[in-house]
């Protein structure tokens, strides 16, 4: 009986340990890739955002970052932010045919940004770093998809450059994606509304009102004393006067 428990002990134990290795085994590389922060922005306006980088090697330091930017979905202007340590150099492509962005021609756009650590600058091991960069307009798309390539001191690269799929698993090296959502359409409406009355307008129609009736009433009350004078005036004429 003592061995029944024994062994099943053991089975439990085995168990578990497989199902946390399963789950530690997925979840790490999943949460240490390059990634872009934050993960969504506006078509057709500026957006400032920042690629994050940690070092997965424990030995190396991260001494380089190339981030390539989609060839269909084209950025004319890409600033970057100064970080300490490190150098910042940005690459340009013709674009063609030229595609029309808030009423002038985009012909260059922004191909690639590269940063270079000097000295004792690069990531170390157990650390991370971001790396800021303005950019914009966006490109009328559902999504841009920045192939990143991340350069050890050791001469290792980690290539995330997998495209994602919609509906299935995360690749196991998958580029950074920022979701570009449609801008808002301007509020109000185009379409006229009738005219409303307001109360003050009610208000001066009944005094108008008011005012043109008084009127008339008077001018009929004099007709009427008119007529009733001229009445008596003719009784009068038309009566005997009495003799003394």
């Amino acid at each position: 009986m003592t061995r029944l428990r024994r062994t099943a002990t053991a089975a439990a134990v085995l168990a578990f340990t497989a199902v946390a290795t399963a789950v530690l085994g997925f979840a790490g590389p999943a949460s240490a890739h390059v990634t872009v922060n934050p993960k969504e922005a506006t078509q057709g306006g500026y957006a400032r955002v920042a690629f994050r980088v940690p070092n997965e090697s424990d030995t190396a330091s991260t001494t380089k970052l190339e981030v390539v930017l989609p060839e269909n979905a084209p950025v004319g202007s890409v600033s970057t932010m100064p970080v300490p340590g490190w150098t910042v150099t940005t690459e340009k492509r013709k674009v063609d045919p030229p595609i029309e962005v808030h009423g002038s021609q985009l012909t260059e756009a922004v191909s690639k940004i590269t940063w270079t650590a000097s000295g004792d600058a690069g990531v170390k091991p157990g650390q991370f770093q971001e790396f800021p960069v303005s950019m914009g307009p966006l490109p009328q798309v559902d999504s841009m998809v920045f192939k990143t390539l991340q350069t050890y001191s050791d001469g290792n690269i980690s290539r995330w450059i997998d495209d994602p799929a919609p509906g299935a698993e995360e690749p196991e090296h998958p580029a950074p994606v920022l979701t570009l959502a449609a801008a808002a359409a301007p509020s109000g409406s185009a379409t006229p509304t009738a005219a409303v009355a307001s109360p003050d307008d009610d208000d001066d129609d009944d005094g108008n009102g008011l005012a043109v009736g008084l009127g008339v009433a008077g001018l009929v009350a004099g007709l009427a004393g008119l007529v009733l004078g001229g009445l008596a005036f003719t009784r009068t004429r038309r009566e005997p006067v009495a003799k003394a």
